[in-house]
């Protein structure tokens, strides 16, 4: 039953609503509003989106400092500060 005019069609009070009814009342005319079950696809998207949003943050600032790195090797390297020297095994 989904309306409250389900419920007084079909006479049904569950029996723990009915013994809340005050006395003297008729039962035929008492209508129970139940609570819509809840809803979970709120809460799933908002922890998707967070998930996806801390997750694209980490990977800029991944980014951002990757860049930053490779501009300041380029810029030693090239002023002289730093070198690289790759020493290869003699060959017999």
């Amino acid at each position: 039953m989904r309306l409250p005019d389900e419920q007084l069609r079909a006479g049904h009070i569950p029996a723990d609503l009915y013994r809340q009814i005050p006395s003297g009342t008729h039962a035929g005319t008492v209508v129970i509003v139940q609570e819509a079950p809840r809803n979970y696809r709120g809460p799933i998207l908002l922890t998707l989106v967070l998930t996806g949003g801390a997750t694209l943050v980490i990977l800029m600032i991944a980014l951002t400092l990757h860049i930053a790195a490779a501009g300041a090797v380029a810029v030693l390297s090239a002023t002289g500060g730093i070198g690289v020297t790759l020493k290869r095994p003699r060959s017999k």
